[in-house]
């Protein structure tokens, strides 16, 4: 009797080694896949990033909000940015402000308001519904224009964004008018901007808009999709 327990216990010690060793072989699930579409990264010079930081293809977008052929680029880039470009981690795309004047200051103040993680989706409201709310510019009137031109620069902002329908739009987008409020009186950020402005002038040769860098290569002639869609398939290959 004592042999068949003992030989029982082998035979179960040697079953137990052999779980344990097959659980222990047994391979570790897969990381989850990044979704680089849902990564925003703020750089210290007050633009945005969307996808992998690493990725070894930057393109960089000079975009002022109340040009027309930046909203025509977004309309037709984005989706194929989004899913072939930045989705794949190979890509990421850096949007630089170009401000041209107050009503382009004014919107880029809006399109920082609030964390990172929601820079694009306001960026992409502003482009995309810029023939609604710039309308009203064709029709101002003379107590308006002295609104914008007041020398207090928060209530100039929020002048400009009540008379264009910003707040409206913001408000859809879940904000609060004293949160847009405090946003519009950033004067800080309005003097970056202003300064990154001339710095993309004087080093990135940006004289209009959309201007674009690719692998920190300014991008000679290169204003719309068509022309810039070629250039980033070169490089994916």
């Amino acid at each position: 009797m004592r042999n068949l327990f003992k030989t029982m216990g082998l035979f179960l010690a040697a079953l137990c080694g052999t779980v344990l060793l097959t659980a222990a072989a047994k391979p570790a699930p897969a990381p989850a896949k990044a979704n680089w579409n849902n990564v925003v990264t703020r750089t210290a010079a007050d633009s945005h990033l969307l996808g992998n930081p690493a990725a070894p293809i930057k393109l960089v977008e000079y975009i002022s909000y109340t040009c027309p052929h930046c909203a025509h680029f977004e309309a037709e880039s984005d989706a194929q940015l989004r899913i072939g470009f930045v989705a794949t981690g190979k890509g990421s795309i850096e949007v630089r402000s170009f401000v041209r004047d107050p009503v382009d200051l004014t919107v880029a103040l809006l399109a920082h308001c609030g964390p990172p993680s929601k820079f694009f989706a306001n960026h992409s409201t502003f482009l995309r519904h810029q023939t609604t709310w710039l309308a009203p510019l064709a029709n101002l009137t003379e107590a308006q224009r002295a609104r914008w031109s007041n020398p207090d620069f928060s209530a100039r902002t929020r002048a400009i964004a009540g008379d264009l329908g910003l707040y409206t739009l913001m408000e859809a987008r879940g904000y609060d008018r004293p949160t847009l409020e405090r946003c519009l009186a950033d004067k800080a950020l309005a003097e970056r901007l202003a300064q990154h402005t001339k710095d993309a002038a004087e080093k990135d040769f940006v004289n209009g808009t959309p201007s674009f860098l690719l692998g920190g290569v300014p991008l000679s002639g290169t204003y719309t999709w068509e022309a810039l869609k070629p250039q980033i398939e070169a490089r994916l290959r």
